[in-house]
């Protein structure tokens, strides 16, 4: 699970986040939308405790700074850090060791899906940026997180790439893993996600449920452009 209570985040006079709340049960996928500038990746940097701010973060009950969430959370950011010098099987044997776990081939499973596997005696700065990509992602998977963030991970992947991660989505999922997904792309929130929250300005301007019982007279589309831009699309 992941709560977040009254997060606000101020870059000197500047409002990146205000007072942002929601929380993501567990076995349940949420979404950041809104266009670029909104406060998506500030918001994401806050939960992954990579920024100063006012207001708690709590992941499946403990404070996101403490080693306790650490140990459940997995972070793809939106531009991969990846270490130039080390093989593509050494990034995933530095996580293994990080978290002390056995091997049980689940890292080689995960480069198997995403089609690194053939790569994995190249150098991280001999990849692609798609690549890297992927590696970041397996990277943030190895350890079986319980709460997975998400920043725009399917900017730069291929289309097998996109397909397989879209389905490891459902699969975390059905294990009962909490995902937040942001993105600026519409068009990649498909009828996986049970909340979406949009965004502008730094603040939640609307949430959308994806539920029987939810309002269908307008889609996620027309509540974003309404938001957004002022008009239904």
């Amino acid at each position: 699970m992941l709560s977040v209570k009254s997060v606000t985040k101020l870059y000197g006079k500047t409002i990146a986040n205000k007072d942002i709340s929601f929380e993501i049960d567990d076995g349940q996928i949420a979404i950041l939308l809104g266009p670029n500038g909104a406060g998506k990746s500030t918001l994401i940097k806050c939960i992954a405790g990579l920024l100063r701010f006012k207001g708690e973060i709590r992941i499946d009950g403990h404070d996101n700074k403490s080693i306790e969430a650490k140990r459940l959370l997995g972070y793809i950011p939106e531009m991969p850090a990846i270490y130039d010098l080390l093989t593509v099987a050494e990034h995933l044997e530095f996580i293994r060791r990080a978290y002390r776990m056995e091997d049980d081939g689940y890292a080689q499973t995960l480069l198997e899906r995403l089609e690194l596997w053939d790569k994995k005696d190249k150098l991280g700065k001999e990849l692609s940026k798609g690549m890297q990509q992927k590696l970041s992602i397996c990277c943030a998977l190895a350890h079986r997180p319980k709460v997975i963030i998400f920043d725009e991970p399917l900017v730069g992947l291929d289309p097998h790439a996109i397909k397989e991660l879209k389905k490891m989505f459902r699969e975390l999922k059905a294990e009962g893993a909490t995902l937040l997904i942001s993105t600026h792309i519409i068009d990649s929130v498909e009828d996986y996600w049970d909340v979406t929250h949009i965004m502008t300005n730094g603040s939640i301007a609307a949430t959308k449920y994806n539920r029987p019982d939810d309002d269908k007279t307008q889609s996620l589309e027309e509540l974003f452009f309404s938001i957004t831009e002022g008009v239904t699309q």
